[in-house]
C-alpha cells in the first residue's frame, strides 16, 4: 500500500504540472523517483559527519570521500532533473532563446517547469536554483502525503464503521455523472476533513516540526479519548473549529509562525482528494485471516514518521460503482 501511495502522491502533483505527468508515465520513472525520495529522507535523517565538523567542506577530496553516498545521490537527482528541464527548454512554445514570450491562448497549459524557466532572467535563477525548487516541491509533497494517506487508511480499516461513514459521505456528495471525486466536491465533505485532521493529530508526518507530548495522553486538550482515532471530535463542539495554522498550539502538524510549512494548503487538498478517491472508487478489505485489531499502528521515528509495517489491503470494485 505504501508504494502505491508514494506513486499516487506525485501523480496528483504531476497532474497539476502537466508535462511532468507524461515524463514519468511514458518513461517509467516512478520507481526511480520513489527510490530517490527514500534516499533523500535517509540522507537527511542519518548521521552526517560534516554537520559536526563543517570545516570538512573546505577539503574537496576529503569531502568527496566522507560524503560519497550523498554525492552519488545528488548525481542521480541531477540526471533526472536535467532531463526534465532540457525537455521543457527545447519543446516549450513560451521560450525562445531562453526568454519568455506571451502566448495567451496556451498560457493555461504551462506547468511549474515552464514558469520557472520563464522567470530565470527576471529573478536571476540559475539552473541549480530551478533544480532545488523542483526537488523540494516533490520531495516534501510526496513523502509526507503518502505517510498521512497510509495512516488514514490503516486507522479506517481498524474501525470499519468509520470507513463506512466516510464512504457514505463521499459517495453521496459526489455527482453521479463523475467517475472520480474532484476538488470542487470537497467543500461538501466535512467528515472527510475531520478524518484528515484526526490522522494529522495522531500521526504527524514530520514530528520534528511540533511540540509532541511524550508522556501520558493529552487529555486536557483532547479529552479522555486522546489516543483514540475519533474524527467526530472535529465535527462538533469546541474542537470543530481547531485548525493547524498556528493558532491552536495543541495541534501543529504543519508547524507555526515564520517556519510554518509553505505547502500546507496544497498538501492538505492533495491528501483530501486522494483519500476521497480511494474510498469512492473502491471498497477495501484486509487480507484473508487478518482481523481489524491485527493492523499494527507502530511507527518508525525519523525526519518523517512512517509506519513500521507495510499496510496490505485488498481493493474491491463496488457493485454500484460509476467507474
Amino acid at each position: 500500500m505504501a508504494q502505491v501511495l508514494v506513486i499516487f502522491s506525485p501523480e496528483v502533483l504531476l497532474s497539476l504540472l502537466l508535462c511532468f505527468l507524461v515524463f514519468f508515465r511514458e518513461e517509467g520513472r516512478n520507481e526511480l523517483f520513489r527510490e530517490l525520495i527514500a534516499a533523500n529522507v535517509a540522507a537527511i535523517g542519518g548521521f552526517n559527519l560534516e554537520d559536526y565538523f563543517p570545516s570538512l567542506a573546505k577539503v574537496g577530496l576529503l569531502r568527496r570521500v566522507v560524503l560519497a553516498r550523498t554525492c552519488r545521490l545528488k548525481k542521480r537527482w541531477d540526471e533526472l532533473l536535467d532531463k526534465i528541464i532540457d525537455d521543457h527548454a527545447t519543446k516549450s512554445p513560451w521560450l525562445v532563446g531562453g526568454v519568455h514570450h506571451q502566448h495567451d491562448e496556451q498560457d493555461q497549459d504551462r506547468d511549474l517547469v515552464d514558469i520557472l524557466l520563464s522567470l530565470q532572467h527576471e529573478y536571476n535563477l540559475t539552473r541549480d536554483n530551478v533544480k532545488v525548487i523542483l526537488m523540494d516541491m516533490f520531495a516534501a509533497g510526496t513523502d509526507t502525503s503518502s505517510i498521512v494517506l497510509e495512516f488514514a487508511m490503516a486507522e479506517l480499516m481498524r474501525k470499519s464503521h468509520l470507513m463506512a461513514k466516510l464512504q457514505a459521505e463521499v459517495r453521496s456528495k459526489t455527482p453521479k455523472s463523475q467517475k472520480t471525486v474532484k476538488e470542487d466536491d470537497l467543500s461538501g465533505m466535512p467528515y472527510l476533513k475531520a478524518v484528515v485532521k484526526e490522522t494529522l493529530r495522531l500521526h504527524p508526518p514530520a514530528p520534528l516540526l511540533l511540540r509532541h507530548p511524550s508522556g501520558p495522553p493529552d487529555t486536557e486538550s483532547w479529552g479522555e479519548k486522546a489516543e483514540e482515532f475519533w474524527p467526530e471530535r472535529f465535527m462538533d463542539g469546541a474542537k470543530a473549529a481547531a485548525d493547524f495554522k498556528g493558532r491552536d498550539f495543541q495541534f501543529l502538524p504543519f508547524g507555526a509562525g515564520r517556519r510554518i510549512c509553505p505547502g500546507m494548503g496544497f498538501g492538505l487538498v492533495t491528501v483530501e482528494i486522494m483519500l476521497a478517491n480511494l474510498v469512492y472508487c473502491f471498497d477495501w478489505e484486509l487480507p484473508d485471516g487478518m482481523r481489524e485489531e491485527d493492523v499494527d499502528m507502530a511507527d518508525m521515528f525519523g525526519v518523517t514518521m512512517r509506519r513500521k509495517e507495510k499496510l496490505v489491503l485488498v481493493p474491491r470494485i463496488p457493485q454500484d460503482a460509476n467507474i
